[in-house]
């Protein structure tokens, strides 16, 4: 019983150094053996299809391949907004408002109709535009959506290696504790990124409304601040040929930054409550009252695994639900009933389903 604690252990606690440079460590590939399982250097049923030894691999990918591709999310916005320029060029006569170029507005008036920053500047004059901007509103928005969650995300995680080196340019140490380093504090530098890039764009929007459409430095900075929170109040806009191709891309990329702004701030915000939480649990007294309840096998000793598992269900890691479906799928592969998992075991369960 002392063998098996001191075991479990040292997988919870060890931290192999081979991981951080990509290869297994030696102890990721040891496991009890029962005496009656068939002799194979590469641990794997002679008899095992190749679609099986990547079922694994494919669960990992599950996710991945629910969630739309980057490709795919940017084909959606060119086909968008290929279609709402054709449209609203076919129907530029029934928008009202000051004209630039033909196709030009169009693009602009479906890209701030897509931001639902709506300046008032260029507005639909009959019901067939009404009703083709209502249409093109509720699209674009969940285009936009998807779209600012990986254009972010891609942008962020780019930027976020250099602005954390530039940081710690005198860090001494090997890749991996700079890796190690980034991963524990992945949320912070990515609100730092995000708020880093905000300020740029702020300062460059700011600084065109004040060169190129000639408004004051104040209407400027009150023009992006309308823009970036999408709420556009339509007095100050952009009304020059220039302006609105600057605006393109500009309005684009800062209502994308301002979004994950404001959720990294969020999702900063419950990080350091969940760090405050594990450190009450790891520096709070252990009662008699916890060991009755981390003891789940009920023999009044609590081993090491069952100490980690007691330590995740207060940290809200995991559930006791969860805790229970995961010693149901283990009793369901003990084929033998040893206690312990092989691939003997693995080959009899999956005969037998």
């Amino acid at each position: 019983m002392a063998d098996t604690d001191n075991s479990i252990r040292q997988a919870f606690i060890e931290d192999p150094p081979n991981v951080l440079k990509g290869r297994p460590s030696e102890g990721a590939k040891r496991f009890r053996r029962c005496r009656s399982t068939p002799a194979d250097p590469t641990d794997e049923p002679v008899d095992q299809k190749p679609s099986e030894r990547t079922s694994a691999l494919k669960g990992k990918e599950l996710f991945k391949d629910i969630r739309p591709s980057f490709r795919l999310v940017g084909l959606l916005l060119f086909v968008y907004l290929l279609v709402g320029v054709i449209i609203f060029y076919l129907f530029m006569d029934q928008i009202s408002g000051k004209r630039t170029n033909r196709v030009l507005d169009a693009l602009y008036f479906v890209i701030v109709t897509m931001t639902s920053v709506g300046y008032g500047d260029l507005v639909p004059n009959s019901n067939t535009t009404k009703l083709l901007a209502c249409a093109f509103v509720f699209t674009g928005m969940a285009i936009i959506a998807l779209f600012i969650s990986k254009a972010a995300d891609y942008i962020v995680e780019k930027q976020e290696v250099l602005f954390f080196k530039a940081l710690h340019m005198n860090m001494k140490g090997c890749e991996a504790k700079i890796l190690k380093a980034m991963e524990t504090n992945r949320i912070k530098y990515k609100f730092y990124t995000v708020a880093l890039l905000m300020a740029m764009v702020v300062v460059s929007g700011t600084l065109f409304l004040w060169k190129v459409e000639k408004l004051s430095l104040v209407d400027s900075f009150y023009c992006v601040c309308a823009t970036i929170t999408t709420l556009g109040y339509g007095d100050k806009s952009f009304s020059s040929k220039l302006g609105r191709v600057f605006a393109i891309f500009w309005i684009i990329m800062s209502t994308i930054l301002m979004a994950q702004f404001f959720l990294y701030l969020a999702e900063l915000y419950t990080e350091r409550r969940q760090k405050m939480l594990a450190k009450w649990v790891l520096n709070r007294r252990i009662t008699t009252m916890d060991l009755e309840a981390a003891d789940l096998d009920g023999d009044r000793q609590v081993g090491a695994a069952e100490f980690v598992l007691y330590k995740l269900k207060e940290l809200g890691k995991i559930s006791q639900e969860e805790i229970s479906s995961f010693l149901e799928e283990f009793n369901r592969l003990d084929v033998d009933q040893s206690g312990t998992l092989s691939t003997y075991d693995l080959t009899l369960a999956q005969t037998s389903q």
